[in-house]
């Protein structure tokens, strides 16, 4: 069993830096509106500001604390499940709301395992 042991360790902080990339990704769009260089650093900060909460979790969670990750990427998907759907301009369908959140609960569940596995 050390070999699962390793896998269910690894699998959600890997999955965690993809999907923080992922996110991060998005903030890209900044580039190219013609803005000035010191509104484009408030853009790319302003747009990270979910990717940085995410990281410090990931790192608080990543060696003694894979609770604190999985409770925090669990609420993460429901909150952006619940600003979706709560949006005055809200058009989407399940899927596009799942490419979101369903990774973070993904992970957050892995967390959880992980957390259940060293107790």
């Amino acid at each position: 069993m050390p070999k699962a042991n390793k896998y269910i360790f690894w699998t959600p902080r890997i999955l965690s830096i993809i999907f923080i990339l992922f996110l991060a990704m998005f903030s890209l769009d900044i580039f190219g509106n013609g803005y000035t260089f010191w509104e484009t650093v408030v853009g790319l900060f302003m747009h990270n500001i979910p990717s940085l909460i995410l990281l410090a979790v990931l790192l608080i969670s990543w060696k003694k604390y894979p609770i604190v990750g999985g409770v925090t990427y669990i609420l993460a998907g429901l909150f952006y499940i619940y600003i979706v759907l709560s949006s005055p301009n809200f058009d989407s369908d399940l899927i596009s709301i799942l490419i979101i959140s369903g990774p973070a609960f993904l992970i957050g569940i892995l967390f959880l395992i992980d957390w259940f596995k060293k107790k």
